[in-house]
């Protein structure tokens, strides 16, 4: 939950967060593990997800920021768990890589959360308003003079997970962890309701992969993934960073 008195540093929305899911070897990910975190497991599996979606009605600060209200992302996660001082396990994401479309926006990732930002041209195929049958939908991106794309199809109606789902131990990570240069961690709170799903069909991952994330990551993402759907996503908040206890 959060903690009274904290300030905001980025509020928005999510929208159409296309997650396909991965398994991998935990050995791929223990040396990126941010100290006083460790690999939080689903059913002994250790999950990378290869997630896009639509950032929109972006206020750093409470400030709106021209040309910089609506782009897409898309990023390379996998999942950890810390213990704070008062006992509270907090299950968060570390990232490998994220992707967006404005240099300004990398630039303010990189230095308030030291967070793995890259900028690229994007694109993207989602519903102009909100929707019960999303279809197809689609991010893209390019480096170099190759265009990439991460999509699946909506299938069915959308509705909340089973709290013992894959599915919500996908979406139910409220906390980021990033390692910093100094060798330390910070967290930051990721708020945001319970997100409703669509199972989802025909996923593809068309991508550089031993560019973008390394051999190690290309070999597990070239299979196909172990579970892909669509989360209708919601307004969020993200908090401001702070070190962790690393005991």
């Amino acid at each position: 939950m959060t903690e009274r008195g904290r300030r905001s540093f980025l509020t928005g929305q999510w929208r159409y967060l296309v997650m396909l899911n991965y398994d991998v070897d935990p050995s791929i990910l223990h040396a990126l593990v941010p100290r006083g975190t460790e690999l939080d497991l689903w059913n002994g599996r250790a999950i990378a997800s290869v997630v896009g979606f639509r950032f929109v009605r972006t206020r750093v600060l409470g400030v709106p920021v021209p040309f910089h209200r609506d782009f897409e992302e898309v990023n390379l996660r996998f999942y950890v768990r810390h213990i704070s001082r008062g006992g509270d396990v907090r299950r968060g994401v570390v990232f490998v890589r994220e992707l967006v479309p404005r240099a300004s926006v990398a630039l303010i990732a990189r230095l308030a959360y030291n967070e793995p930002y890259l900028a690229v041209p994007m694109r993207s195929t989602t519903p102009a308003t909100a929707t019960e049958s999303p279809g197809r939908v689609s991010y893209g991106w390019r480096t170099g003079s190759r265009w990439q794309e991460l999509a699946a199809t909506a299938a069915g109606a959308p509705a909340l997970p089973s709290p013992e789902s894959e599915a919500t131990f996908i979406t139910e990570h409220y906390w980021g962890y990033t390692s910093q240069r100094d060798g330390r961690t910070v967290e930051y709170e990721v708020a945001h309701p319970r997100w409703r799903v669509w199972a989802a069909t025909d996923a593809a991952l068309d991508a550089n992969l031993p560019r973008l994330y390394g051999s190690s990551f290309a070999r597990a993402l070239a299979a196909h993934p172990v579970s892909a759907f669509i989360a209708e996503g919601s307004e969020i908040t993200v908090y401001r960073p702070r070190h962790i206890d690393a005991r």
